[in-house]
């Protein structure tokens, strides 16, 4: 669980160590709203892959032929880079599956690529995650999650490189060894 109270001492310390007074007008809050930010933007460390797809599996019968694709595009995510705490950020996660006689609730789609995001994480590892999690919840292993994003330790620090975008691709199952799969898909996120 997140604890509100260390990240509140943390804050008041971090304040302290860069100069300025913790209990002026405008920073004597501060800490606590931190605490509380951090307790909503990391709401996914709380919780395990098999967690996460427990209380986003809402599924409904379906008639596939086994052809049948199921994309959602640019759900819109962010989360932090466990290298510098920076944020990462204009993520847009597009997931594909094929439906094994069941198919996940669409909103569904969108809350496990929030809550995924919602760690200390790396962006290769937030489209693993959801791999998982969908495979899982839908009951299929042919997932293919690919995300674009920004990462502020590369555009706000360091090399300032304002306009990189970062791009990762995971493939399970079939979208891993099916190149006419891979080909459909692509065509379909452009």
């Amino acid at each position: 669980m997140i604890d509100k109270e260390a990240i509140k001492e943390c804050v008041r310390g971090i304040i302290m160590a860069i100069g300025d007074d913790p209990d002026r007008e405008g920073l004597a809050e501060t800490p606590q709203r931190v605490a509380n930010m951090y307790e909503e933007m990391f709401e996914g460390m709380n919780y395990t892959n098999g967690d996460i797809a427990n209380m986003f599996s809402k599924t409904f019968d379906c008639q596939s032929n086994g052809g049948d694709m199921v994309i959602v595009r640019d759900i819109d995510i962010f989360s932090h880079c466990e290298h510098h705490l920076a944020l990462m950020y204009d993520m847009k996660v597009s997931v594909a599956y094929i439906p094994e006689g069941k198919v996940l609730g669409l909103s569904k789609i969108a809350r496990i690529a929030e809550m995924a995001a919602k760690r200390l994480q790396l962006q290769e590892r937030i489209g693993a995650d959801i791999a998982e999690i969908i495979s899982i919840a839908a009951g299929t292993q042919n997932v293919a999650v690919y995300i674009e994003g920004k990462h502020a330790c590369m555009t706000a620090r360091g090399i300032k490189s304002n306009n990189s975008l970062t791009r990762t691709t995971t493939l399970r199952g079939n979208f891993k060894t099916d190149v006419n799969l891979q080909n459909r898909l692509m065509l379909m996120l452009k």
